[in-house]
Parts: C-alpha cells; sequence; structure tokens
C-alpha cells in the first residue's frame, strides 16, 4: 500500500456501488466491503476485505461510505443493529453517497457527530456509466475541513466535486438534479417520438441535435437507450421515483409549484403500471409511445 493509502469502508454494491468501490481500490486504498449478499468477487479478486457487517466495515476502516437505495436503507446500514454506528470510533467520518431525504440527512448528521464522528453527504449524478468511468458529479453538504480530508477519494471516483453547503445541501442539490433530469428525459423522449412518428430517422435526428443547444448527456447516452430499445438498468425508475417523491413532499412544504416535475412522475407510474420499475429510467419514453400507440423505430405510418 502506498504511503497515501487509506482504510476506506464501502456499504452497498450494486450497479454504482462496485465499480465506485472498485475505483478506490485501483487508488492503492484499503477496502473494508459489505453488502447485503455476497461481495462481488471481482472486487475480493483486486484485494478487498468482505465483512460481515456494517459494523464490522466501520470498526476497520477511517471512512465508511453508504451506497444503498433510500433513506430507510441509510438509516438501517448506520443506527440497525451491527450497523455503522456500533463500530464507530471517534475521528471517523461517515460519507452517505446514497441519493436520500435532505431532512432525515441533518438527523442523520447530528447522530454520527454526536458519537465524535464528522458526517458528509456525497450523493452523486451520472448514472452506471459515470460510476464505471468514475466521471460522477458529486454533490457534497458538510464541514469544509472534512470535505478537503475526503476530496482525494471522491477524486477517485468522479469529476465534478462541489461542496455545496452544510448537511442536507448535498441532498437537496441531488433532488434538485434528478427534477432536470426526469424533466429532460421527457424532453428527449417526446423530440425523438415526434421525429420518428414524422418519418424521420431518430438516430439522425439524434446526431443532428446533439451538435446544438438541444445537446445534453440524457440525449446522448438515454437518448441512444431510446433508439436501441436497452432499457435494462442503469438507474431504476423505481428509484428515480423516490427521487421525486422527495422533491414533490418537500415543494408542498415549502409551498412551492413544480407541474413539470409532476407530470414526469405520472409518465413514470405509467411505466410502473407496465411492469417496468426495473426499467432504466430512459423507459419513460415507453409512456409517451403507449399513449401515442407508436413505438420510436418503428416505420412512419
Amino acid at each position: 500500500m502506498s504511503s497515501n493509502s487509506q482504510k476506506i469502508g464501502f456499504i452497498g454494491l450494486g450497479i454504482m456501488g462496485t465499480p465506485m468501490a472498485g475505483h478506490l481500490l485501483k487508488g492503492g486504498h484499503q477496502l473494508f466491503a459489505y453488502t447485503l449478499g455476497q461481495v462481488p468477487a471481482e472486487l475480493v479478486a483486486a484485494g478487498a476485505t468482505a465483512c460481515a457487517s456494517a459494523r464490522q466495515v466501520a470498526e476497520q476502516a477511517d471512512i465508511i461510505i453508504t451506497m444503498v437505495p433510500d433513506t430507510p436503507d441509510v438509516a438501517a446500514a448506520l443506527f440497525g443493529d451491527a450497523g455503522v454506528a456500533a463500530g464507530l470510533s471517534q475521528g471517523k467520518v461517515v460519507v452517505d453517497m446514497s441519493s436520500i431525504s435532505p431532512v432525515e440527512t441533518k438527523e442523520f448528521a447530528q447522530k454520527i457527530q454526536a458519537l465524535g464522528c464528522d458526517y458528509l453527504d456525497a450523493p452523486v449524478s451520472g448514472g452506471d456509466v459515470g460510476a464505471k468511468n468514475a466521471t460522477l458529479s458529486i454533490m457534497v453538504g458538510g464541514d469544509e475541513a472534512v470535505f478537503e480530508r475526503v476530496k482525494p477519494v471522491f477524486e477517485l471516483m468522479g469529476k465534478n466535486i462541489t461542496l455545496v453547503g452544510g448537511n442536507g445541501d448535498g441532498q437537496t442539490c441531488k433532488v434538485a438534479n434528478q427534477i432536470v433530469v426526469a424533466l429532460t428525459i421527457n424532453a428527449v423522449a417526446e423530440g425523438l417520438l415526434f421525429a420518428s412518428r414524422a418519418g424521420a430517422d431518430p438516430a439522425k435526428v439524434r446526431q443532428a441535435l446533439m451538435g446544438g443547444l438541444a445537446t445534453s448527456r440524457i440525449l446522448d447516452i438515454l437518448g441512444d437507450r431510446m433508439i436501441k430499445r436497452t432499457f435494462d438498468p442503469g438507474f431504476r425508475i423505481a428509484l428515480h421515483q423516490k427521487d421525486l417523491n422527495l422533491a414533490l413532499g418537500a415543494a408542498r412544504q415549502l409551498g412551492l409549484a413544480l407541474p413539470a416535475t409532476s407530470h414526469a412522475q405520472q409518465l413514470f407510474s405509467a411505466c410502473v403500471a407496465q411492469g417496468g420499475a426495473a426499467w432504466d429510467h430512459s423507459g419513460l419514453v415507453r409512456a409517451l409511445e403507449k399513449l401515442s400507440n407508436f413505438e420510436i423505430g418503428q416505420p412512419a405510418q
């Protein structure tokens, strides 16, 4: 191990977590890993230590990262039986990279800080492609000194790393991100569906749009999935719905109108009704196709 090697824990090794943890190993760090089910063999082969519980991870590591699906999963990982909190000692840092409630994030941070440890919320954007390529955007809430301490670890997993503000502000930023992403998926889907139904080649239309003001990562990656009909996640519709529920719930509390966000959520709900909870979120196009009785790529009638 290099002189800069740190003991890092990683809890939650799914579509996103596994490649993120892999980059930490490649960066020369010691990795202590735990997930529901088996720790992926590729990580163990690369040198990760598989742990029997989140508590064991926290006992071994100085920086403990959680990357799990939802707010209750983070609560369980941190404060459940054999959770992270039970294995912490003073001076350690807990970093939650999941996308969860900003309100509960602030409560989790207070509980961890009461144990003499530091807490960062650091949700990510960039999907499975960003996780694999170490190009994630990382939105961080927490103390600046703690952020600077953990930043070299973030730099192994992402490119655009921003300290947004205090605890909870990283999660607030992620909710805003998910609003923009959902609405852009809807826009890309409608544009490509329109072009295809009008008789143009949707792949050529996408290529043309990529050179203009309409270009985006979503047009690039998710537009390609819509055209190629590859709706395996990726990022599951059920998880994007969870994020939009956070947005709409907070908007009610704040007295905000988010009409387009509500519309996107209804289109996701239509996909779920068709059995699509586990589709990639680019599958939102299928709800529009159902409404229009036309699929991108089929011959224009």
